[in-house]
């Protein structure tokens, strides 16, 4: 399931990088935290992939 917004996509994209452990999970805050805490990693690349253009700022 891709992306809905801009701001969901960004969101996936940090809890994924802290998935990897390219970035620490105290860094994350609001939705990307809960991403990461309930989405596998498979889940959030879906997420994170999601091209911007045509989307959104955020979701309605």
């Amino acid at each position: 399931m891709p992306a809905t917004s801009q701001a969901q996509q960004k969101a996936a994209g940090a809890a994924l990088a802290a998935k990897r452990g390219e970035i620490k999970k105290s860094e994350l805050k609001g939705a990307s935290r809960e991403m990461y805490e309930s989405m596998s990693e498979e889940q959030l690349e879906e997420f994170a992939e999601t091209k911007r253009k045509g989307l959104p700022g955020k979701k309605s």
